[in-house]
């Protein structure tokens, strides 16, 4: 099989791993890729947001699946063109990727489904938001409604520092994506990240994860794209994943089909568990999940490579409704010095050799002509260990992200700790 692969971060380096795992014999192309997929693909030279190119270098190279990693291509159109094109695309279509890039349509879609998630409104013009957040409780969440690179949700504790942030959006701070904003109610629990395979009709459930958003240890700091996450989480017992899928997947692809925009690919479901274990929506996303999929994948010990081919070619028969995580994953963030506003770039990366339970996937690194790996982006490098157990592979990622080395290296030595605090008290 010959297997395009687009993106060039953690997560495409992650899928290109796992379709080498499954068939080492797979011909894979990574565009743009990155000095990891180098090693296990052929990387090309175009950008993930060059629909032209890569369209053509599908059809040049014969392709027989198209893997789109990132949200943006897949928001512009990119699965729709390459199916006029005769190549099979895992992925939704540009109308079903509005869950992510529209998050005013994905608040539509989930009321009409019924789905639980936070009051909201929806809002283009300053002085209506800012009546709006003036009568309702703190905190505040304010989201900007299209595609922000993980920017564009915040949480306001009071609602001076909404007024202030829905002002910012709408007033051009995230160019077009806060042209409209959305306000919602807080939710306070547990956040879940659940990824779902699917047709539009059948669903296969992944191992569940946990992200770790904030920069800091003790999840304090800002917001970033992830600092890190693990698998399995053991609030994500088999009741509650069957309540996501009847009382979340199930009534949104049901809602989607309605709407003549079926979606297939995978859906990624951002959930926060109240004290009851309701499962409420706080997004989704069009794609998978960047750093789960660093956890995921290496969880479930293989064979996703035939769900996404059959997907991609309408001949899935799914066989199962869970892909249980067959052992424990962490992976830790290595991040720049200045991560997330201004990170630092051109340091030197030294790569030792670490154990084969180890995994390392490039997010942000570039190589010179003479071989040297250097950073090129905020978050630099995924460390991802397997083990029996979370913390064993907790305490694994973080000695070695001790070992790498490079200038300004920052990471969270925190990840798992939930799920570690829990099996401690146990």
């Amino acid at each position: 099989m010959r297997v395009l692969v687009v993106g060039g971060g953690g997560r495409e380096h992650a899928l290109t791993w796992q379709l080498h795992q499954d068939d080492p014999a797979t011909t894979i192309f990574a565009a743009p890729g990155n000095p990891g997929t180098a090693k296990l693909a052929r990387n090309l030279p175009i950008a993930a947001t060059d629909l032209d190119g890569l369209v053509d270098a599908a059809v040049a190279n014969r392709v027989d699946l198209v893997v789109v990693g990132p949200e943006a291509p897949l928001a512009a159109g990119l699965v729709d063109r390459l199916q006029a094109r005769g190549r099979p695309a895992f992925g939704p279509t540009a109308a079903a990727a509005r869950v992510e890039s529209s998050k005013a349509f994905a608040k539509t879609v989930l009321a009409d489904a019924g789905v639980p998630t936070a009051a909201s409104a929806t809002f283009s013009a300053v002085a209506q938001a800012a009546d709006y957040i003036d009568r309702h409780a703190e905190p505040l969440v304010v989201k900007a409604s299209g595609l922000a690179a993980g920017k564009g949700a915040v949480v306001c504790a009071t609602r001076k520092e909404a007024a202030e942030t829905a002002r910012a959006f709408l007033e051009g701070k995230l160019g077009s994506a806060g042209e409209e904003i959305v306000v919602e109610d807080f939710l306070a629990g547990e956040e879940l990240s659940v990824l779902a395979l699917t047709d539009g009709e059948q669903i296969v459930i992944l191992p569940p994860a946990q992200d770790h958003k904030r920069l800091g240890e003790g999840d304090t700091g800002p917001n970033t794209g992830g600092m890190g996450a693990y698998t399995p989480v053991s609030v994500a017992t088999a009741p509650l994943l069957d309540r996501v899928r009847r009382q979340v997947f199930e009534p949104t692809l049901a809602s989607l089909r309605a709407r003549g925009t079926p979606y297939s690919g995978v859906l990624y479901a951002g959930l926060m568990l109240s004290t009851d274990g309701t499962p409420w929506v706080l997004e989704f996303n069009c794609r998978f999940g960047d750093p789960e999929t660093q956890v995921v994948l290496p969880a479930t010990g293989g064979g996703l490579s035939g769900h996404l081919y059959a997907i991609a070619r309408h001949q899935w028969h799914a066989g199962t409704k869970v892909l249980a995580a067959q052992r424990a994953a962490v992976t830790t963030v290595l991040a720049a010095r200045g991560y997330p506003d201004h990170p630092d770039k051109g340091a030197a990366i030294t790569l030792p050799k670490l154990g084969k339970d180890i995994l390392i996937f490039h997010a942000g690194t570039a190589r010179d002509a003479d071989g040297t790996l250097r950073v090129a982006g905020g978050r630099v490098l995924n460390v991802t260990a397997v083990a029996p157990s979370v913390a064993q592979a907790a305490a694994a990622s973080r000695a070695a992200c001790a070992q790498i080395e490079f200038d300004g290296k920052i990471f969270r030595s925190d990840i798992g700790w939930r799920e570690v605090a829990r099996a401690g008290a146990a």
